[in-house]
């Protein structure tokens, strides 16, 4: 019982100290909001950003790299067989990951995800 007596007086004490009976003047208010109005004003003022989209990056450099692998292949190996195959898994390769640049700009919004934006002055945000 003495433990129930300890905690009412606790919740009456944190009760008391929650309650808030101030309240700001109009003055204060005023204050605030001409502060707020004059920050909404520089942060017009500030230029826009320009947004640079690179998500086409990851299927260009895919492309350039196992073309390259492509031909390496096809110069480097002996046997005609054998680099016609390792030039069709290159070949396989780059097209799957078009593919996966298609399906991630379709489904995982990699526009968005991979865009550099770019403020004048050289202010990066």
């Amino acid at each position: 019982m003495k433990d129930n007596r300890s905690n009412t007086k606790i919740e009456e004490i944190i009760r008391a100290s929650v309650k808030v009976t101030d309240t700001p003047t109009t003055e204060q208010n005023n204050k605030l909001k001409a502060a707020l109005y004059q920050q909404e004003a520089l942060l017009q003022k500030r230029p826009a950003a320009h947004t640079l989209s690179l998500w086409f990056l990851p299927m260009v450099l895919n492309l350039v790299i196992f073309s390259l692998m492509t031909v390496l292949t096809l110069t480097m190996i002996e046997n005609i067989y054998l680099s016609y195959f390792a030039a069709g898994i290159c070949f396989y390769v780059s097209m799957a990951g078009i593919l996966l640049t298609i399906v991630g700009v379709k489904r995982a919004n990699i526009k968005k995800a991979i865009t550099i934006r770019i403020e004048k002055r050289g202010l990066l945000v």
